[in-house]
């Protein structure tokens, strides 16, 4: 028996590893640590920052430009000169003539077909649809981390059962073996017991992996730098939400699916692009003012220098009357606006059939949890049945065997379907846009 307690020593050893110190951790506390470290996150958010930085009027040309300039130029020449009168012809040779300028100068588009603003409006739209892009992947960490977290839970109950298991298959191993030893039982029955409590120690041992693969998944969503870190979790069994409404869920998705904002967010897009391409149907007027100085010195000639100091300003009104472009580019924007209407419908109707599998998978797992909790109780009651059966020497090891089987079935059906009911559950208040209320 001692290789026994050495196998069961080694299993304890393996499901608390000491690599990494432990913490324990809620769901909403999971959540908060990773929504402010994740990576990912971190640059949506700065995408979202870019997004508003670029929305000004500057930057959709609803502000004047403005600039300084000074400057430079010299000449040097051979000059050849004839006087009219006299007929006298004068050279002059490395004539070098200088010329200094300084100003500022402002030049305003005052009014350009409406294109100002539908810059303005798309500008708005984008960052309003970049805090959309940020809400979706927000929403989709959050259902992530949470499936994740229900994961581990599930993972570390299915070891627990396999525990429970291993130590019903131990008991059976003893009493068999006593009953060898005294020779009431069979060299057959005490080798089969061996082998099933084998088999029984390396599905705990596989398991072991598959918990510490959620473990490392967590951390890694959580993009923490120990990867290996022990999480503890306060839930030992997966809490579902019986009282969702169907009514409610698609309501919400209606108002607040990210989804759908986002296709709302293109088709106004779109709409301001095709009143872009219609603006070039209008005039446009500019204005533009300046004040400078220039001053000129010469080589050569009665003055010597002169000097410029003063304001100028003016206005252009202008119309464009053919570009052979034009009429493409409005019927491909028109195009392009009904396109991104249709989009929009064609996603609606498929997040409403998505939200109907949702809900029909929701409450036929519903039905099954309650079949699987029945299943559940019954098999306990055969085991232990079958136990004291067992004990009492009335019943063969195939048979307790073939009970112990049972229950561990009914265990694993029971968490398969608790888990797949929780992960339509996060599913349902995702498409509907409810699912922050993890967070609460």
């Amino acid at each position: 028996m001692k290789h026994i307690q050495i196998l069961l020593a080694l299993m304890m050893v393996a499901a608390f590893p000491a690599t990494a110190p432990a913490q324990n951790y809620s769901l909403r506390e999971l959540l908060q640590e990773g929504l402010q470290n994740s990576y990912s996150l971190k640059i949506v958010r700065n995408d979202e920052q870019t997004a508003a930085n670029n929305n000004t009027l500057a930057n959709a040309g609803a502000l004047p430009k403005v600039s300084l300039s000074a400057g430079y130029s010299g000449a040097l020449d051979n000059t050849k000169t004839k006087e009219r009168g006299t007929g006298q012809t004068t050279h002059d040779r490395n004539v070098l003539d200088h010329t200094f300028t300084a100003g500022i100068t402002a030049d305003w588009t005052l009014f350009d077909g409406f294109k100002i603003q539908t810059n303005i409006q798309r500008l708005r739209e984008l960052q309003n649809q970049s805090r959309i892009a940020t809400r979706v992947a927000i929403e989709d960490y959050i259902a992530n981390l949470t499936a994740e977290y229900f994961n581990l839970i599930q993972q570390e109950i299915r070891y627990k059962n396999l525990l429970s298991a291993v130590q019903l298959s131990k008991e059976r191993l003893r009493i068999v073996e006593e009953r060898y030893i005294i020779g009431s039982a069979a060299r057959l029955d005490y080798r089969q017991a061996g082998v099933d409590f084998n088999a029984d120690s390396s599905q705990c041992l596989k398991q072991l992996e598959a918990l510490a693969t959620s473990r490392i998944r967590l951390n890694e969503l959580m993009s923490s730098n120990q990867i290996d870190r022990h999480i503890f979790v306060p839930d030992t069994v997966i809490h579902i939400d019986t009282e969702l409404s169907y009514d409610s869920l698609l309501a919400g998705m209606l108002r607040s699916n990210s989804e759908l904002l986002n296709a709302d967010h293109n088709t106004r897009i779109a709409a301001i692009d095709l009143k872009a391409v219609r603006s070039r149907d209008y005039p446009y007027v500019t204005l533009n003012a300046g004040y400078g100085y220039t001053h000129n010195r010469y080589g050569i000639g009665t003055t010597s220098s002169r000097g410029n100091l003063g304001l100028n300003f003016g206005a252009t009104i202008g119309f464009n009357l053919f570009d052979g472009n034009r009429k493409r580019e409005r019927r491909n924007a028109q195009l392009a606006l009904e396109n991104a209407e249709w989009e929009r419908n064609d996603l609606e109707i498929s997040l409403r059939a998505r939200l109907a599998d949702l809900w029909q998978a929701y409450c036929n797992n519903l039905r099954l949890l309650s079949l699987e909790r029945e299943n559940l109780t019954v098999a306990r009651e055969n085991h232990l049945i079958a136990r004291e059966r067992f004990l009492l020497g009335d019943l063969a090891g195939i048979e307790i065997r073939e009970a112990q089987n049972s229950l561990l079935d009914a265990e694993e059906r029971l968490l398969i379907a608790e888990y797949d009911t929780k992960v339509c559950e996060i599913s349902l208040l995702q498409i509907s846009g409810m699912i922050t209320r993890y967070l609460e």
